[in-house]
């Protein structure tokens, strides 16, 4: 197949470098979404404004034009409904209310209304799967008992054995202990089991129960109506269960074991969901603007990923495989390789993202170099903790190489900062639900979800006008705030500045992708996108660049004097002489 004019063999003779044949081809469509770059806000950390700790609505509002200013074109805000706050807002009491921690409706059209005059979309995040045991539906499932259309709203079943004394199957909930809990019925017996793949107040819907589907299109109406740019669906593969409930022995998660690969495990991935998603399709390209849904869908394997984006469902879908991958070159290419042709053969856009609430920052896990005492989400204060330089040299490449593939990317708050996560958190203070329901035993996500540091000094640096906030920042953060960086161009927020801006002018997300080959080194991975050519060396040893001009570099330390050595945990953008 032909090269990229601009980047030609004859154009690479220092190292011999060549191009191989593309993998994506250039798009032909120019929709917003097939090259976004998203901002997830996480509402309660951002900035709290009301003084009582916890970040709002009107704080999101109020530093809307420092993230526009990045050059997003988006931003998903993690759940502000009506919520007893058991799982963070993920159990949600009212789908159609914003909780009083965050605000009120009027705030949201506020921000609505100044997200436009940035030119900036809103995404809501939306929970499908389950509710709060504090919604009205649940309430009334309780109150109206076995076999009322109340309680087909959700998942109920008898228990076994001789009494009912146990759960219905040996499914697991994703935060431990069964996925099943026996409610007490309203003559005060023992009853039936509802099922909750998360936290015990988290009940699954029944969407086998056409009630549960004509509910959420009322939800989604009432948030395109408000202005709402379209939503991420939040476990967007577990809505749908096999009707017979079989025992499953393969992890909770629906993640390949030996002798259980995802497509068995039967509370995930079944073919009623995409009915589903097919019927919310329809509703957002009833509205203008181009509104758009996008699937935490966490599938095995990247290719049947793809089905969750196909023309008629979805715009987008999380890439975990992606974001799974560690400090290695090959699993790199090899999983950018294989997204790219499993979304091409669907027509789709591949996503990519680095960091999210749920997980470890990426400066946290590139800078892990010994492993934790305990499995989990983070890292503790009695684990080894992280190489702090090491991270943050590594998560800035990461985000430089991963800003110049093609598709989507989305970015999660205060990564711009270089932020890692609070790995000394005393657990007295943690408040994931995972870190209650399993004795300990892992740590939650709570390390991730640290409210952002904005000005220096005062105890929140920033983040509350009170001075509080629901949980501590580390100490290292007092170097590394938003108003500190904006004064340095060495800084992380300006490298993330100026790479979004190349990014856009040069319409890489809607661009091509051709792998370097024969770079001499394995630990060296390069693609040409747009006439670039993108370069990161995950190796010890500094690598030989091709004459050109570099455009943007990860630090500035990242190229040497001489504009020709690229040095170890480095990205360099490179324009070819």
């Amino acid at each position: 197949m032909p090269q990229t004019p601009e980047l030609a063999e004859s154009a690479l003779p220092a190292q011999n470098l060549r191009l191989d044949s593309p993998v994506h081809h250039a798009s032909t469509h120019a929709d917003w979404w097939r090259r976004s770059v998203i901002y997830q806000v996480y509402p309660r950390s951002f900035r709290d404004t009301t003084g009582n700790g916890i970040g709002d609505l009107p704080g999101i509002t109020r530093e809307l034009p420092k993230i526009a200013s990045l050059g997003v074109d988006a931003l998903w805000l993690s759940p502000f409904f009506a919520s007893p706050q058991r799982d963070a807002g993920y159990d949600v009491s009212d789908y159609c209310a914003v909780d009083p921690l965050f605000g009120t409706l009027g705030d949201f059209d506020d921000l609505v209304a100044e997200a436009n005059r940035l030119g900036v979309k809103i995404l809501v995040d939306i929970v499908p799967n389950h509710c709060s045991n504090e919604h009205l539906l649940f309430a009334r499932a309780l109150a109206e008992g076995p076999g009322s259309a109340a309680r087909e709203m959700f998942v109920f079943r008898d228990g076994r054995g001789e009494r009912g004394e146990l759960p219905p199957n040996n499914w697991q909930s994703h935060f431990g202990g069964s996925a099943w809990t026996r409610v007490t019925e309203a003559d005060g017996s023992p009853g039936q089991y509802y099922l909750h793949l998360f936290d015990s107040s988290q009940p699954d819907f029944n969407w086998d129960n056409p009630a549960v589907g004509d509910e959420f299109e009322r939800i989604l109406r009432f948030w395109l109506d408000r202005g709402a740019g379209g939503f991420r669906v939040d476990v967007a593969h577990a809505l749908v269960k096999d009707p017979a409930l079989p025992d499953w022995d393969g992890n909770p998660d629906g993640s390949p074991s030996p002798g259980f690969p995802f497509s068995d495990a039967p509370m995930f991935g079944r073919p009623g969901v995409h009915d589903v998603f097919r019927r919310w399709r329809g509703i957002c390209d009833e509205y203008d603007g181009e509104r758009v849904l996008c699937a935490e869908a966490n599938v095995h394997p990247i290719e049947a990923m793809a089905d969750w984006v196909r023309s008629d469902e979805m715009h987008q879908s999380f890439n975990f495989p992606f974001l799974h991958t560690g400090w290695d070159a090959p699993a790199l290419k090899g999983i950018i390789t294989r997204s790219l042709n499993a979304f091409d053969a669907v027509g789709a856009p591949s996503t990519w993202v680095l960091s999210n609430h749920d997980v470890a920052r990426h400066a946290t896990r590139f800078g892990t170099v010994a492993p934790a005492t305990r499995p989990g989400d983070g890292l503790g204060p009695e684990d080894p903790q992280p190489d702090l330089e090491l991270g943050l040299a590594r998560a800035r490449a990461a985000t430089l190489f991963m800003l110049g593939l093609p598709g989507g990317a989305y970015l999660y708050q205060g990564e711009e900062l270089g932020l890692g996560d609070h790995t000394e958190l005393p657990h007295p203070l943690r408040q994931d639900p995972t870190y209650a329901r399993t004795s300990g035993e892992r740590l939650g996500r709570d390390g991730c979800r640290v409210p952002l540091p904005w000005s220096p000094g005062g105890p929140t640096l920033g983040f509350s006008d009170a001075g509080e906030a629901w949980i501590p920042q580390p100490a290292t953060w007092q170097a590394m705030t938003r108003e500190s960086q904006e004064l340095d161009p060495d800084s992380t927020l300006w490298m993330y500045r100026n790479a979004l801006g190349l990014r856009r002018a040069r319409n890489l997300g809607l661009g091509d992708l051709s792998w370097l080959v024969d770079t001499g080194t394995p630990e060296v991975l390069g693609f040409a996108n747009g006439g670039l050519l993108v370069i990161m060396n995950l190796g010890n040893a500094p690598f030989a660049l091709p004459e050109g001009t570099v455009l943007q570099a990860s630090s500035a330390t990242a190229v040497d004097a001489t504009g020709r050595l690229l040095s170890p945990d480095s990205t360099v953008w490179l324009l070819p002489a």
